[in-house]
């Protein structure tokens, strides 16, 4: 299982990278086209909603009540009972997602309202920040049917995966990147407001993403016709299980939706400041934590419908050691390095030293969470596989009240900033209590082995960081070239990438740390 699980990891992390890589150019087209001025908050904020909703029936509550059922009926071995299950869910999660669409898009005004209050209260007063309400109603409009589409590519992508054809999902988002791009690039010129090009490629790009799985589901055999089962047996199943699991695993998503409401009374920028910093977050969460976590739930569900829980805690240990493998120098990288990065990947045209300065700030703040984002996405499935979702909602409420407290208390001294602090330390009570209860129910306790592990991986990181402050040049920087400054950037991440991987082995990292001990 083991090798399975590092193979199909490694797909799904290469797919990840492409995807990741072209969604930084994507944002590198946009940083240029509207920097942090008040178009770029719009666009973000009218991106984020549907975005938001999206994680919640297509990858997030909807993929960890489905896989789990989805496992059990394809261990009957009974292809025509998976098809009947495939089209009843398909038939029911496709119009609820197509009526919910609509609403969006005839309601846009009263979203825009909902999370854009600041901008509302001034379009209410006469103020000019009205205008970015205006623009956000109209945006949504465009991009709320978005949600439609990707809800069913999610269901098409879930089905690949439980059949372990990783490659197909992770490659999907790469469609979307490169619709926004053509659209900024081509289609933006001949628009009044060059945001409206952005809204069109999200739109676009949900349809691509959804046509591009279909071939995959016909080879499959899967490709069937929808059809309403809202009282079948396993759609009665997976629903039951995905009502408490909106709130368990998109809780992250709440948070963030709850800053930008805070966010939209602060400065012009906040909002282009949080997204552009959350955006090189997403990165290595994307590449390490989601595509770990991406391959461990469906062989968790088969651990548990096989009923072999030691193997299913040495999955879960598995799938620790190597987010923490990951992640912790991620997260000293990404916080020691994160104006010089910025402003390599992003500053140019309209997108300045002052954004790149700002964006920063966020940046520092959202990477001391970046490990509990990740540890969240491995140990929530820890629960779904077993078709526990009320105990991760229960978490998820508490740490969703937290963060709102957080939030309120952080904002005031630190603006946007105490934004992703808060959101850092809501994620971090989210992964303690998730973990403690698992090692409390007697399903997992991290093992020797990984506790020694975690300890060298904490001590190459810290010596990796002492390098990457030692190379800093300070202000000097800045007045470099781009081209020097690439350069520059490139040497400190091989050099400390370098440090961190001889670090390792000095300290006793070997071949059987890889191994999961799985079934």
């Amino acid at each position: 299982m083991s090798r399975k699980l590092i193979k199909s990891g490694l797909i799904v992390s290469i797919m990840t990278l492409l995807s990741r890589v072209l969604g930084l150019i994507r944002d590198v087209v946009v940083a240029r086209l509207m920097g942090d001025g008040a178009a770029a908050d719009v666009f973000f904020f009218a991106n984020k909603i549907p975005n938001f909703l999206r994680r919640l029936f297509a990858e997030g509550a909807f993929a960890q009540a489905f896989i789990p059922v989805l496992t059990e009926v394809h261990q009957n071995d009974d292809k025509q009972q998976l098809r009947e299950f495939v089209a009843k869910v398909s038939g029911t999660l496709g119009a609820i997602v197509f009526v919910v669409s609509l609403i969006g898009v005839v309601a846009s005004p009263v979203l825009a309202a909902l999370f854009g209050t600041g901008w509302f209260m001034a379009w209410l007063q006469g103020d000019e920040a009205g205008d970015k309400f205006i623009l956000a109603s109209t945006m949504l409009k465009i991009t709320f049917p978005y949600l439609a589409f990707i809800s069913l590519t999610g269901l098409a992508g879930a089905i690949l995966n439980t059949l372990n054809k990783f490659a197909v999902a992770a490659f999907t988002p790469v469609l979307l990147n490169v619709c926004i791009i053509i659209c900024a690039i081509f289609l933006s010129p001949s628009l009044s407001q060059p945001a409206y090009a952005l809204a069109w490629g999200v739109f676009i790009g949900g349809i691509v993403q959804f046509l591009f799985q279909l071939p995959f589901l016909f080879r499959a055999g899967l490709l069937v016709k929808p059809k309403w089962g809202w009282h079948d047996e396993n759609v009665v199943k997976v629903r039951t299980l995905m009502i408490p699991a909106l709130f368990g695993v998109s809780v992250g998503q709440i948070n963030l939706l709850f800053d930008t409401f805070i966010a939209s009374f602060l400065v012009t920028g906040s909002i282009s400041w949080l997204y552009y910093s959350d955006r090189l977050l997403e990165f290595p969460l994307g590449l390490f934590g989601i595509a770990i976590a991406t391959v461990i739930l469906p062989a968790l569900s088969r651990n548990h419908v096989s009923k072999n829980p030691k193997a299913f805690a040495a999955n879960i240990d598995w799938a620790f050691r190597m987010v923490c493998l990951l992640g912790i120098p991620a997260a000293v990288g990404l916080g020691v390095m994160a104006r010089p990065i910025l402003t390599v990947i992003f500053q140019r045209g309209a997108f300045t030293a002052e954004t790149a300065t700002m964006a920063s700030y966020s940046l520092t703040a959202y990477s001391f969470g970046l490990l509990s984002f990740m540890l969240v996405k491995v140990l929530a499935p820890g629960f779904y596989s077993r078709q526990d979702t009320k105990t991760p909602v229960k978490f998820g409420i508490w740490c969703m009240v937290s963060n709102m407290v957080f939030n309120v208390i952080l904002a005031i001294p630190f603006g946007y900033i105490g934004l992703a602090i808060a959101t850092s330390m809501s994620a971090t009570l989210n992964a303690g209590l998730l973990y403690f209860t698992l090692h409390k129910q007697g399903v997992f306790a991290l093992s020797r082995t990984s506790v020694l592990f975690i300890v060298r991986v904490i001590v190459a990181s810290t010596a990796m960081g002492a390098l990457i402050y030692y190379r800093d040049q300070g202000e000097a920087f800045f007045a470099l070239s781009l081209s020097t400054q690439m350069v520059e950037v490139g040497l400190t991440i091989a050099m400390s990438a370098m440090l961190f991987i001889f670090s390792m082995v000095v300290l006793g990292m070997r071949p059987r740390h890889f191994r999961s001990g799985g079934e």
